[in-house]
C-alpha cells in the first residue's frame, strides 16, 4: 500500500464568537456540521489514518475531535502540534519529516495559506486551479499519494488523488 498523506483544512470558524485572539476561534454551526461530514467520508472509504498532527487553534482543534469521533478514534491519537498553526510551507515540510517513517496514513489538520502552499508544493503541476480561487475552503481535504520518505519531499513528489470539498457531501 502507498503512502497517503490527508490534508485536512479547518472546518469555517465563527468570526462572529467573540473569541480574546485568534487561536481561539470556534467553530461555526456550518464547521460544527461539516468537520463531521468529512469524518464520516473518510470513514466509508475505510481511509483510517496511523498519524494525526492538528494545529492547537481551538477550529483546528474542534475540526480534529469530530474527524477522529467519525473514524472511532481517541483524542489521544491526535499530536497536537503548535508548529502548525501559521506555518509557511517550510515549516509544514518540518512536520511531516517529524512522521514515523512506519506511518502509511497521514491525517493534518490546520490552516491556509500554509496548507494550500503544501498543497501545492506536493503535488507540483499536477494541480488544477479552481475557477474562484479557493483550492482548500474550509473543510476541505486533499488526498495525495506520497513517497516511501517524510524527509524528503520536493516539489512534485505527490500524485494528487482527489480534493473533497464539503459541499460534495450533501
Amino acid at each position: 500500500m502507498p503512502r497517503e498523506l490527508l490534508i485536512l483544512r479547518h472546518a469555517k470558524s465563527d468570526w462572529e464568537s467573540g473569541a480574546a485572539t485568534d487561536f481561539e476561534r470556534p467553530l461555526a454551526k456550518r464547521g460544527r456540521k461539516d468537520a463531521p461530514r468529512v469524518g464520516e467520508w473518510l470513514y466509508r472509504e475505510g481511509l483510517i489514518p496511523d498519524v494525526i498532527l492538528s494545529s492547537p487553534a481551538q477550529r483546528a482543534r474542534e475540526t480534529a475531535l469530530k474527524v477522529c469521533k467519525c473514524l472511532d478514534l481517541s483524542k489521544k491519537d491526535i499530536v497536537w502540534d503548535g508548529d502548525i498553526y501559521e506555518a509557511d510551507l517550510h515549516v509544514l515540510l518540518d512536520v511531516l519529516a517529524r512522521v514515523p517513517a512506519a506511518a502509511r496514513m497521514v491525517l493534518i489538520v490546520g490552516h491556509n495559506p500554509g496548507f494550500e502552499e503544501l498543497l501545492r508544493h506536493l503535488a507540483g503541476g499536477d494541480l488544477e486551479e479552481p475557477n474562484d480561487g479557493k483550492l482548500l475552503p474550509t473543510a476541505a481535504l486533499a488526498r495525495l499519494e506520497m513517497p516511501d520518505d517524510w524527509t524528503e519531499l520536493e516539489y512534485g513528489c505527490a500524485a494528487l488523488v482527489g480534493i473533497l470539498r464539503p459541499k460534495q457531501l450533501k
